[in-house]
């Protein structure tokens, strides 16, 4: 019997596993052969603590110290900028200001992106409060850690069914059983399925595909130092990638969970908004993906104890935040499984803004 079965290993469950891991017995349970699969997998990569709804900016900026300083740090200077042609005023300015954005000239931006279109860019801000994330380095940092105290990662262990039990859970896999007493739900893309398998009744989560194209550096310029652009509204963005370029349609389409693919006519729909802004066309893909990104009703994520059955904890719902906030979830969660108060900037508001019982 183990204290703590985590399904899930993507950020959000290898991180969980690491901070648990002081706390008792841990078991992570990944149906893939290899961690961090789905969603995990294809991140676009960038810490910025500015972006996204109020818990989530919270707990941005509460994962900020560890991003940078711990194991000796995981974030590298990108930089970020948005921007608009002449008919993007208003979602330009909203962007702006949401995401603490200083603007600037075109002329400006030019040094950021050279290949901008002058003709056609009409706004432009820019922050360098914007880092990359060594997604590989930080995922593992938390599962060395977790490893370390003993805690076992099964891979290849798709779950078959979930049994409540007198003191807790039994888990079936493909591997054979499992048994705990406190069940995390960080499956993802399947945080409802997984929910439903185990008889909790909870928010009805929807996984959103976004996809994304590398391309060659445009213009066989040396992209390292741009900046992670968005088109105004999030209509597009790029983002530099070992050499290349990454461009995204930053498309939200409703989808079940599987494993998700680009579809080719949306990447055209967004590869065609990216060139109207630039001077370059694109010639060819290197290639292309697609990530689940999911959402809660509310659009915030979901982070504990069942209101109803205290036995399963709530861990979905992160929207392609979960890097970036890894730290400081993983934090709270073994906050709020030993029943302590959380730490700096997550306030007993941002903990309720959290909660599953928000949904009754």
């Amino acid at each position: 019997m183990q204290d703590f079965l985590i399904i899930g290993g993507g950020i959000a469950g290898i991180s969980a596993a690491a901070r648990l891991s002081h706390m008792g017995s841990v078991t992570l349970l990944e149906v893939e052969p290899h961690l961090a699969h789905h969603a995990s997998g294809r991140s676009a990569a960038l810490y910025e603590p500015f972006y996204g709804p109020g818990p989530i900016v919270a707990l941005s900026k509460a994962s900020g110290v560890y991003l940078r300083d711990e194991h000796g740090g995981v974030l590298s200077p990108r930089g970020m900028m948005v921007v608009a042609d002449a008919g993007g005023a208003q979602p330009f300015a909203t962007d702006r200001d949401n995401m603490n954005l200083t603007e600037i000239s075109v002329e400006e931006a030019l040094q950021h992106m050279p290949i901008l279109n002058p003709a056609v860019v009409r706004y432009a801000a820019w922050a360098d409060h914007a880092w990359d994330i060594d997604t590989d380095l930080l995922i593992q940092n938390f599962l060395r850690e977790a490893r370390r105290n003993g805690a076992l990662v099964e891979t290849s262990a798709p779950v078959t069914r979930i049994e409540r039990t007198s003191a807790g859970w039994r888990v079936e896999t493909a591997k054979g059983p499992h048994e705990g007493t406190l069940l995390v739900d960080a499956a993802g893309a399947w945080v409802g399925e997984v929910a439903k398998m185990a008889g909790i009744a909870g928010p009805r989560f929807q996984p959103m595909r976004r996809s994304m194209a590398r391309i060659p550096a445009p213009g066989g310029l040396d992209v390292s130092h741009w900046p992670m652009t968005f088109g105004a509204g999030e209509t597009w963005y790029s983002k530099p990638d070992a050499g290349a370029l990454i461009v995204s349609p930053a498309e939200e389409h409703p989808a079940d969970p599987h494993d998700a693919w680009a579809d080719d006519m949306v990447l055209a729909e967004g590869l065609s908004r990216y060139e109207t802004m630039v001077s370059e066309p694109v010639t060819r893909l290197l290639t292309s993906w697609a990530g689940l990104r999911t959402f809660s009703p509310d659009r915030v994520p979901v982070i504990g104890r069942d209101p109803i059955d205290p036995a399963f904890f709530w861990l979905g719902g992160q929207g392609g935040y979960g890097f970036q906030s890894a730290p400081a979830v993983s934090r709270l969660v073994a906050d709020l499984v030993a029943g302590t108060e959380a730490e700096g900037p997550i306030d007993a508001a941002t903990v309720a803004a959290l909660s599953p019982a928000r949904f009754l």
